[in-house]
């Protein structure tokens, strides 16, 4: 036995119709085309559908086990259909994200909330896991963006500027480095470092200041939260070196002080690398506005606060 869609949908058509004639005003199609197909569908299933001779038309016993599986099926077509749809439109689709920057949940969140709003159609979730795995993991197609500060010449694979950033030193107001108007590498000699758990190479101030100059701490302790970072800093259990728009709020406070790297400062760019052929989705555009949009928020003069 051959069923069709279009068998599910007269028979549906002819139970929510009670006759043919109305049934065949809405499938768009004669009576005498929909008897006849209602005639080769009962003779593919060796039983009758319907009742005759009765008004309404009255489904069988049969008819009716149909009509539940046409009950059943068409509106999961139908959600597939619009979904294909979505993803023609670029309305709906798939955006797992991988983050490079550890500190950058804190604005990443209030992006993905506005954008959740714009876009509920789109499956939105963020694989922290993948992180130092990411790009070639994008590659795969195991995830569809990831935020990095560290552009690569891949094949296929935008790199989107959201915005530029600086990592500044920070340490308790009563540290005797708060005294430097700027932090060199050499300064970090006998420090203990705080950190965010994630490799070196993925550190600024490592890869952009003490790799450099073959500067190691005294020791370098791993924590996992910005807020308690902060906390052991102001305690003076340690120094740390954090993106500028992570401390904005500590510039107003006693207790911290915050100085660039050196006399000119380090700039860092964050980038959103996305495959070439998703960029341009509705979607994907809206979500790196977004990005850009918040970051304007995010980034205040920071060397006024040095002084």
């Amino acid at each position: 036995m051959h069923i069709e869609f279009r068998h599910l949908r007269t028979i549906k058509a002819i139970h929510d119709t009670g006759g043919l004639a109305r049934a065949a005003d809405m499938l768009n199609i004669t009576q005498s085309a929909l008897s006849h197909q209602i005639k080769g569908i009962e003779d593919q299933a060796g039983v009758e559908l319907f009742v005759r001779r009765t008004k309404p038309l009255r489904l069988s016993a049969a008819g009716l086990k149909m009509l539940a599986a046409a009950e059943t099926i068409l509106p999961q077509v139908a959600a597939l259909e619009a979904e294909f749809e979505g993803l023609v439109a670029g309305s709906a689709g798939r955006l797992h994200i991988a983050i490079e920057c550890h500190a950058c949940f804190e604005w990443l969140f209030p992006v993905l909330e506005e954008f959740r709003k714009a876009w509920p159609e789109v499956d939105v979730d963020i694989r922290p896991g993948l992180a130092f795995d990411a790009l070639p993991a994008l590659k795969r197609e195991e995830v569809d963006l990831v935020v990095s500060s560290d552009p690569e010449d891949i094949d296929e694979t935008d790199f989107t500027p959201i915005f530029d950033y600086e990592p500044v030193f920070v340490a308790s107001s009563q540290h005797p480095l708060a005294q430097k108007k700027f932090i060199e590498a050499s300064d970090f000699e006998g420090e203990t470092l705080i950190t965010y758990p994630v490799e070196r190479s993925r550190l600024d101030v490592f890869s952009q200041l003490l790799m450099p100059a073959g500067v190691e701490p005294a020791e370098v302790r791993q924590v996992e939260l910005t807020a308690v970072i902060l906390l052991l800093v102001a305690s003076n259990r340690g120094v740390a070196v954090l993106p500028d728009w992570v401390v904005r709020e500590v510039r107003y406070n006693s207790d911290y002080v915050t100085r660039p790297l050196t006399d000119k400062g380090i700039t860092r760019r964050l980038y959103a690398a996305t495959r070439s052929e998703d960029t341009g989705l509705p979607y994907m555009a809206h979500l790196l506005r977004l990005a850009r949009q918040e970051a304007v928020k995010l980034q205040r003069p920071m060397r006024d606060a040095h002084a």
